[in-house]
């Protein structure tokens, strides 16, 4: 069975892998640190042009050098990594916090593109593209039927801003094209996914990365959560992978006095630089609550560790990652890149959270599987704590460095229902593409309900829960359901509602039954 979860943990965590390499990033350095007169590195130089020039057959020289430089990095440590011309690409916009496009949520539905939603207030729900729209036409590049890749079918919907696309779209609820013209702008990629009320005075913020927006979108949502009351926050850092340290600095300075460290980092040469909190602050006298479990790393783990070491709130959950290393990038010419790790940080009592990885990269990164064998991910006394590692805050509660944050209020996995197989599940996006389609074969069952409305039809069937069930037997997917059926049902109701109302909505489904935020509504002050 452990075997079966594992293998399903990886559709959660396949898009936090990105975050985690990402790490703690600085800013980045294209200094020259290649002088003549150095061997070494004039050996490989004319090792490259000796080949270019002279080997028999052609060969791409440029892959050469990928290969060196990534077996190189791979000598290091886990976090030194080289990053190719179109994933950097793709790192970068994620990371700068937006894009200019033509704002929708879409996948490849039967070979076509479908409109799952429209961002809102973007150019295509201002000009009256709605869900379920296929794309048929970009200007005259036909998209359905091709089968094209990613970065082709993006390549033809983003642009410049201000520029204009015409758009041939199919609306299935009409059996009829329409012509579209959308103007391209700038959309916001959110790492704040939510700020919302638990109760009337518990706010709630969902943070997914660490972008160079997310500071500027807390800022937002607090101010939202203060005016509706909050006196306590709930800060949710559950696999979120990392980024920019900057951020989760800026993040806790809102929550600590002036001059309480956040954090430290120490280099090669041993040069120690602290990060102390500033007068600024516009959440220091609240309860705080930080949600963390084994996907949380780098940037999260800043966060949170300032929160403990400063007996500023109280952490909850599992153990995190166990990342304390900091990257400096350095950019070629060609649009790829190297981050290379160039200190280890430290909390506020002067622990290294960071996990041993002397044992090579594949055994670094099957620790965080080797969790569910250990028992770990179900009882706190599995995780191994090292008493020469043993710290002790202001206030003298204990705590540990060499691998991770341990949390004050341990919450096991499966604490729903016990059933890991079907959490993870329930959390990729099968769900998402699933809603998807039942929403398309009759959209009008929902036209013209009301929230509370909408509710009352999902708890009264058992219709999509079955349908779901139906699914997965169909692609081979020998997962029974039913012993998780309640489950099951406010994860498909969640998908709905924000498919159908947006992103609040799915969270006000789901948090009510989290056992992370039940544990701290019964435990708050």
């Amino acid at each position: 069975m452990k075997k079966n979860i594992k293998y399903l943990s990886l559709l959660l965590v396949m898009t936090l892998v990105l975050g985690v390499f990402l790490g703690v990033l600085l800013s980045s350095s294209n200094e020259n640190y290649f002088s003549a007169n150095n061997t070494s590195k004039t050996k490989l130089s004319k090792l490259i042009d000796f080949i270019d020039n002279e080997y028999v057959d052609d060969v791409n020289t440029d892959s050469i050098v990928n290969i060196t430089v990534d077996n190189i990095l791979g000598q290091l440590d886990p976090h030194s990594v080289y990053m190719p011309p179109s994933e950097q690409a793709q790192v970068a916009e994620n990371m700068k916090g937006d894009f200019v496009g033509i704002g929708v949520n879409f996948y490849m539905y039967n070979d076509s593109v479908a409109i799952i939603k429209p961002v809102e207030n973007g150019p295509s729900a201002r000009a009256g593209i709605k869900s379920g729209d296929r794309i048929l036409y970009a200007g005259k590049t036909r998209l359905f039927g091709r089968k094209l890749p990613s970065d082709s079918l993006f390549s033809q919907l983003k642009g410049e801003q201000g520029s204009v696309v015409e758009l041939t779209i199919y609306r299935k609820s009409e059996r009829k094209r329409i012509k579209v013209k959308v103007k391209r702008d700038v959309i916001p990629l959110k790492s704040l996914d939510v700020a919302v009320m638990l109760d009337d005075v518990t706010g709630y913020l969902k943070i997914n990365r660490f972008a160079e927006t997310t500071f500027e979108e807390f800022k937002t949502g607090l101010a939202k959560l203060k005016k509706e009351g909050a006196k306590v926050l709930v800060i949710d850092l559950r696999d979120n992978g990392g980024g920019y340290m900057e951020e989760a600095i800026d993040i806790a300075d809102e929550f600590l006095k002036d001059e309480k460290l956040i954090v430290f980092t120490k280099n090669k040469s041993g040069n120690i630089k602290k990060t102390f909190a500033t007068k600024k602050g516009d959440f220091e006298n609240g309860g705080v609550f930080v949600l963390i479990n084994e996907n949380s790393a780098s940037a999260s783990e800043i966060l949170a560790g300032a929160i403990q070491d400063n007996d500023r709130g109280t952490i909850v959950g599992r153990r995190s990652f166990g990342k304390g290393l900091v990257q400096r990038e350095m950019d070629f010419a060609d649009g790829s890149a190297v981050r290379l790790t160039v200190a280890r940080y430290y909390t506020p009592t002067g622990r290294s959270i960071q996990k041993p990885y002397s044992n090579g990269n594949e055994e670094y990164f099957k620790e965080s599987e080797s969790r569910f064998e250990k028992g770990e991910l179900y009882e706190k006394d599995s995780i191994k704590l090292v008493d020469s590692l043993k710290y002790k805050t202001p206030k003298g509660k204990i705590v540990y460095g060499g691998g991770g944050i341990v949390p004050d209020i341990f919450i096991p996995l499966g604490a729903e229902d016990g059933n890991e197989n079907v959490l993870y599940l329930m959390q990729s996006g099968i769900v998402g593409n699933f809603v998807f389609e039942e929403l398309d074969s009759d959209r009008s069952v929902f036209k013209k309900l009301s929230f509370e409305g909408f509710v009352s039809k999902m708890n009264a069937t058992n219709l999509y829960f079955k349908h779901f069930q139906e699914q997965l037997n169909k692609n081979g997917l020998n997962i029974k359901l039913t012993s998780s059926k309640t489950m099951v049902k406010r994860y498909l109701m969640a998908e709905f509602a924000r498919q159908l109302y947006g992103e609040d909505k799915y969270y006000e489904i789901l948090l009510k039954e989290d056992a992370m935020i039940k544990a701290i509504l019964n435990n708050k002050s």
